[in-house]
């Protein structure tokens, strides 16, 4: 960042900090990056006429030619579609929200971004007020929780419906019952939803606190001083001590290591975890000492505040689907409430005011819609939460997001990271091959002795004092067509390994140790025990390592030379002419030293396949071997040298110097004469790395594969390193072909490559993000239906807006369920773009974790998590959804048939608290009670994958399963109704709690049913629901009186205990239970279901 922004200085040297949320500036420019995607996808090139030629959907039609012309794909015309149907079918609600959108964009005046300037350590002197340095989670404040939460419940229907139907009692001619018979379940239902989600707000507020409060040093005229995170303010200067998080965006001024130089992890940016080299402002660094930053009179003059990959948007609520369906269903039961409603009108004859006996009609069986059902679901997703938290066999895992744990059992689409969510980002050194030869990690030893055995006769040699030695070392370097032995073979290799790189040795300072700035080097430790290795990309920190343990040790590095440690313990002093970095482009790295003993001039070059194969000599190896170890899952270099004169050298620096100094194509005229000596250069050796994946990805991957889901990877790391990736973990299997989707600028060549790819048949997609941007814009349905079909999907260079983008456009065009899991920064818009986001606590910080709906600390925890508690989640969330429903519908059968018999009369069969007894102390424990239900054992569900497929498919919540239960509702309500007025004709007093007696007895029948496993406390809520009911016959006889026909009626004690009424209510019960029962046995034994095989 301090080589983007200029440093101004007022009086002399200069220097400046700026510390402020990149987040805050970024939300509050507008819309996203891809907020004109809309007009850009509309645009056409010289390809327009492509518009006629579709791509072809099957083998046959590409074979035929004639068919190519026809008309746009059906994406485009799928678009088009308007009308009533459209308006009927959602458009009402697309239009609202759009005409809500509008006048928000309208009323609320955007913040108009523009450069700032900021002052050194100077605060006050900002020209504008700057957001504060926190970081915020939390959905509500103050005074939006109330509200926010009130509409989030009331936009389901089942809740709206209720506030109708209760506040419709303060209507004197509507009122047909108490007011807590409506108000009391309504608002206990609204209690358990605003505690949870207070509960769930006050736990993001301590997980932001925790973040906002770490505290930092600050640098003022008097000293230092810790403040919080949330305190930083634009301009001020902060200490950032090692490994310590930096807290917000900042210009680097100053460091303790004497030549300026840091090394920074961005991994809350862009994912990575390698070491990234940083240099300080040089002005002041030059600076004797902290204090000297307030003798300086500086500002930076920073550019607006630009959108980019490193930005993201804020959390938002998640509704699962599972909730999505039920209120699907419930609207389905108001349309069977209306319609008996009026029946039962249209029977009566439309007599008297019938429209008011609609409306009491409608309140009277209101209870088919229970609105116990959103508290019941609720406080069982809070169970199942609990349940995941507490499972010994993933520890450490934490439910963030309550509502949707069933989300977990409907997966289909699995979309993950790679580094270090797949893979550890360790590299470790595999391989080694010198084309005659190679070595693996179990002949490693024989290198180490031959690099022995080489420098002790160079040691010899040089100490025998033969003036001759080095120009004839220097001679056989130059003359690579004599054939060298193994050992010098060797020898060279490790030393090419040893020097062409980027990677630091870092030293801690010793305890004690003082300085400020300059860390006197009597205080830092140069053993080998406490030397560590600081890099830009892992892979070379594995190969400098593995160098140290063959015996050649990178001591030490600055900007201008390095030092290297022989295996006799003699360093040798190599100067640094020319460092070439690595780049995207290129794809190698290149460095010129020179050897301070021999003065020999080295160019040593390194990096992929693809782009060293044309530079070195003609080999007849080099292809075949980078075949076999990519195919092992090893990550690949060509390393190469090339020995230069002093007159090549002084030539060629000054070609480079000139170039470099080009006002116009400098890049150009830089990167010709670099290239100017990679001719013919003297191919080494080819090395092999391997990143090393997380514990037990490749039986995870394999479980997940098994369980029909299928797995995307999206990862901002080159196509080389993510296919590695990919066959080495196991994502893409070995007998599968791989199709590398060329690269695509244009619609034709988009066209052409989609038509080539559609040949391919059970393969795995690998495709970079600029080839997956121009294919959405154009053939956005054709990409999409085409990669649903593949095994496996690998996007690599994907920004995180694109991994956003894929997220929703699979949601979109599949309408299946998505899962995205992450460990990074980067990853949190793919997390919050998914249906259900999992986000891992690792290296890469909490970020991901904090914004995902769960969090875990190992990939393979992502096996249990779905297996085991997102298929119970899932079947019990169904069974208890639709057990709620039955309760309501049964009851509501019963006063059907009982409005019946008085002549259509709009009467209420039970009063007061009976109605909300039903719901409640007396049924209530053991319905709840199936959250504890399972019908395979969580072994059993890892063992046989398989089982979750059938989750996928929602047959255990669907409409078939709905009629089922709503016919057993019909059945058993009219039986238990007409049995209480056919077996108790002379005793019509008593019908109310006798009906209702064994309507209690048939719902407690009815969970032990439902039930597949038993659970010791399902007993006891039987027990203690049925004891509740006993005891309140006792107490609360006066509500079982027959309505106002014969209010004033009271429950007969003596009578109940009477052998008449116990057998006669046993009969009652038995007949409504007993056929399900049978139906059952015979279900599972004429048709069992999957599970219930491998049970037996």
């Amino acid at each position: 960042m301090a080589d983007q922004i200029p440093l101004y200085p007022v009086r002399s040297a200069a220097a400046a900090s700026a510390s402020h949320r990149r987040a805050a500036y970024y939300s509050a420019t507008g819309p996203g990056p891809g907020a004109d995607r809309r007009g850009r996808y509309q645009l056409e090139d010289e390809s327009a006429h492509l518009d006629e030629m579709p791509l072809m959907m099957s083998e046959e039609g590409f074979e035929n030619d004639e068919s190519d012309y026809h008309t746009l794909p059906r994406a485009r015309i799928t678009r088009r579609k308007r009308g009533l149907e459209w308006f009927v079918c959602g458009g009402w609600k697309f239009l609202c929200t759009s005409c809500c959108d509008w006048l928000i964009n309208v009323c609320q005046r955007k913040k108009e971004l523009k450069a700032r300037t900021v002052w050194l350590g100077c605060p006050e002197k900002c020209e504008e007020k700057h957001p504060r340095n926190s970081i915020k989670n939390q959905k509500y404040n103050v005074f939006t929780f109330i509200p926010g939460v009130l509409y989030e419940q009331f936009k389901f229907f089942l809740n709206l419906y209720f506030l109708v139907v209760s506040c419709s009692q303060f209507v004197p001619a509507l009122k047909i019952g108490y007011l807590y018979t409506y108000w009391a379940p309504l608002g206990f239902v609204l209690a358990v939803t605003i505690a949870r989600e207070a509960i769930d707000e006050f736990r993001r507020f301590q997980r932001d606190k925790e973040m906002n409060s770490q505290l930092y040093s600050k640098l003022t005229v008097r000293g230092k001083v810790q403040v919080q995170s949330s305190d930083i303010q634009v301009g001020d200067l902060i200490i950032v001590e090692k490994n310590q998080r930096i807290p917000s965006d900042m210009v680097f001024l100053r460091t303790s290591e004497k030549a300026g130089s840091c090394f920074i992890r961005t991994d809350q940016l862009d994912g990575e975890t390698d070491w990234k080299l940083k240099v300080a402002v040089s002005c002041t660094q030059r600076l004797p000492a902290l204090g000297d930053l307030f003798s300086i009179s500086a500002y930076v003059y920073a550019q607006k505040p630009q959108l980019d990959i490193h930005s993201f948007e804020g959390t938002f609520t998640r509704v699962g689907l599972l909730d999505l369906e039920l209120n699907q269903l419930t609207k389905a039961l108001f349309l069977a409430l209306v319609v008996l409603s009026v029946v039962m009108v249209t029977l009566q004859g439309f007599a008297g005011p019938w429209y008011r006996n609609l409306f009491r009609f409608l309140l009277l069986f209101s209870y088919i819609i229970p609105i116990s059902l959103r508290v019941n679901l609720d406080m069982g997703k809070a169970a199942y939460g609990w349940m995941i938290m507490k499972d010994e066999n993933i520890p450490g895992t934490v439910v963030r997001t309550s509502t949707i744990p069933e989300e977990l059992g409907r997966l289909v689409y699995l979309l993950t990271d790679k580094t270090g969510t797949l893979t550890q980002n360790e590299m470790v050194f595999k391989r080694l091959h010198l084309g005659t030869v190679s070595y693996g990690t179990d002949t490693m030893d024989e290198i180490q002795s031959h690099v022995l055995n080489s420098y002790l006769q160079v040691h010899s040699q040089a100490s025998g004092h033969n003036p001759s030695s080095a120009p004839l070392r220097r001679s056989q370097s130059s003359t690579p067509k004599v054939k060298k032995s193994v050992s010098s073979r060797i020898h060279e290799a490790v030393k090419a390994i040893a020097l062409c790189h980027n990677v630091t040795p870092v030293y801690e300072t010793r305890a004690g140790g003082t300085g400020e700035t300059e860390f006197a080097e009597a205080d830092q430790d140069f053993s080998d025990e406490n030397r560590t290795y600081q890099a830009s990309s892992p892979d070379e920190v594995a190969l400098v390592r593995w160098t140290e343990s063959v015996g050649l040790t990178l001591v030490s590095r600055d900007l201008a030379s390095m030092q290297l440690k022989t295996p006799n313990g003699q360093v040798l002093t190599y100067c640094i002419l020319q460092m070439f970095p690595f780049t995207s482009e290129s794809k190698r790295m290149g460095i010129i030293v020179r050897d301070e003993s021999t003065a020999e001039i080295t160019f040593y070059m390194k990096g992929a396949d693809v782009a060293m194969s044309t530079i070195v000599q003609y080999n007849d190896w080099l292809e075949e071997e980078c075949g076999n170890m990519a195919r092992e899952g090893l990550r690949t270099l060509v390393v190469a040298k090339r020995t230069l004169t002093e007159e090549q050298y002084q030539d060629f620096e000054s070609r480079y110097s000139q170039a470099k100094l080009s006002i116009h194509d400098r890049t150009l005229k830089v990167a010709a004469v670099v290239e100017s000596l990679e001719r013919e250069m003297e191919l080494l050796c080819l090395t092999g790395v391997e990143d090393q994946l997380q514990a037990d990805v490749r039986p995870t991957l394999e479980m997940l594969r098994n369980a029909g889901i299928k797995i995307w990877m999206l990862t901002g790391d080159k196509l080389e390193t993510a296919t590695c990736i990919a066959k080495s973990s196991h994502l893409v299997s070995r007998t599968q072909d791989i199709h590398v989707f060329r690269p695509v600028t244009n619609r034709g060549e988009a066209h052409l490559e989609l038509n080539a790819f559609r040949r391919k048949h059970d393969c795995a997609l690998v495709i970079s993000g600029d080839s997956l941007e121009v294919c959405l814009r154009y053939y956005e349905h054709e990409l999409v239906e085409l990669a649903c079909q593949c095994p496996a999907v690998v996007c690599c260079r994907c920004s995180p807006t694109q991994k956003a983008h894929i997220v929703t456009l699979l949601r979109q065009h599949t309408r299946k369920r998505t899962c995205a899991i992450g460990d990074g920064g980067n990853d949190v818009s793919m997390i919050q773009a998914a249906d259900c986001g999992i986000g891992i606590e690792g290296k890469e910080g909490k970020q991901a974790s904090l914004a995902a709906d769960f969090s875990i600390t190992q990939f393979r925890h992502i096996g249990r998590l779905l297996m085991v508690h997102g298929r119970n989640s899932y079947k019990r969330s169904a069974a208890l959804g639709q057990f709620v429903m039955h309760r309501g519908l049964i009851i509501s059968t019963m006063q059907a048939v009982f409005s019946s018999v008085f002549y259509f009369a709009s009467v209420p069969l039970y009063q007061g608290f009976l109605m909300v007894g039903y719901a409640t102390i007396y049924t209530m424990f053991p319905v709840f009670s199936l959250v504890l239900d399972q019908d395979v054992k969580p072994e059993m569900a890892i063992l046989y994958p398989e089982l979750y497929k059938d989750l996928t498919k929602g047959r255990s919540l669907s409409f078939k399963t709905f009629l089922i239960w709503v016919l057993i509702s019909i059945y058993q309500g009219g039986i238990l109704m007409y049995g209480a007025l056919v077996l108790f004709e002379a005793e019509f007093v008593h019908v109310v709690a006798i009906s209702f007696t064994a309507l209690i007895l048939t719902e407690l029948l009815m969970v032990a049913l439902t039930i597949r496993t038993w659970h010791w406390l399902m007993v006891v809520a039987e027990f203690l629901s049925l004891g509740c009911y006993v005891a309140s016959l006792a107490f609360l006889n006066e509500y079982f009186g027959i309505g106002r026909v014969s209010f004033g009626a009271f429950l007969d004690v003596a009578f109940i205990t009477t052998v008449t009424f116990l057998w006669k209510v046993s009969a009652i019960t038995v007949v409504s239970c007993l056929p399900l029962y049978v139906l059952k046995y015979l279900k599972r034994k004429l048709s069992p279901p999957s599970y219930s095989k491998l049970s037996s």
